[in-house]
């Protein structure tokens, strides 16, 4: 079972098995149920922040950061060849799906289908913030459906397929912006295992994640990097390196032993028990 007690971990690692399979999961599940693809018609991707913003909470996020670190195994170097080769599918499927985009976009009605993007978001930030939210709402699959109905509008479509070079490498950048992200997590996570509260950035992204609509609903400009605000500021406290300092202390002075071997174990098996021990209320 994953030990990062993330709820969408979780949930997927029940279904797939394996911290490869489940990064594989947690960073595609954007193409596979739709999200990605509704927020390139709701034009997330206009603006560099948005590339930034759908690239870290999106395809990155805290799903992301609690398999990497609490749920991967082997060192730096294997761990980055697994993010290098999920990361090649994320962004071949982020192209894929921007290229469909314009013509779908042909058959809808994209001042309704943004608040259906919106309303998805929402839904996964909550998701993301407690499992039991979850259970009360709808897949985002089925809010993108109903989102499809309502903003159908068949007398402007076009039948021919079009392209978007230009909308199509704005999807390759966020893609690989997650990937740089998850890649900064394999060869750092020795470092940022001991200083990083999983479960306090995980409440911190979703908090960030339900903030990221309020652009797409009008309520501040498009280009306000208002969730990228939230998100450096999660960072900031979700930065504990309480055990870290702990762990120096012991080791220079020497005279007390069981605090030393507290820390001899290093890696995700250390992870492990400090996201059982923080196990966030909210769950």
């Amino acid at each position: 079972m994953s030990q990062s007690q993330h709820p969408v971990a979780l949930r997927i690692e029940q279904r797939v098995g394996g911290a490869t399979r489940l990064l594989a999961t947690v960073m595609c599940l954007p193409l596979l149920d739709g999200i990605f693809p509704a927020l390139v018609l709701a034009g997330a991707l206009s603006e560099p922040t948005g590339i930034l913003e759908v690239g870290l909470l999106i395809f990155g996020g805290s799903a992301t950061v609690a398999v990497v670190l609490a749920d991967m195994d082997g060192s730096p170097r294997e761990q980055a060849k697994s993010v290098l080769l999920v990361g090649s599918v994320v962004v071949v499927g982020a192209v894929v799906e921007a290229a469909l985009a314009p013509t779908i976009a042909g058959f809808l009605d994209l001042a309704v289908f943004e608040r259906f993007a919106g309303l998805v978001i929402l839904a996964v930030a909550a998701q993301t913030a407690s499992a039991r939210i979850g259970d009360y709402l709808p897949r985002p699959a089925i809010i993108i459906a109903l989102g499809l109905v309502a903003s159908l509008d068949p007398a402007g479509a076009q039948l021919a397929i079009q392209f978007d070079p230009e909308l199509m490498a704005r999807a390759a950048a966020a893609a690989l912006v997650a990937v740089a992200f998850a890649l900064h997590l394999a060869l750092f996570g020795p470092w940022l295992r001991d200083i990083v509260d999983i479960d306090r950035f995980r409440f911190g992204s979703a908090v960030a994640l339900g903030v990221l609509p309020l652009g797409l609903f009008g309520l501040v400009p498009g280009d306000a990097p208002l969730a990228l605000a939230v998100l450096g500021m999660t960072f900031l406290f979700a930065f504990d390196p309480e055990d870290s300092v702990a762990d120096f202390r012991s080791g220079g002075e020497g005279d007390d032993e069981s605090d030393g071997d507290e820390y001899d174990s290093v890696g995700p098996a250390s992870a492990d028990t400090v996201a059982e021990e923080d196990h966030a209320p909210w769950l």
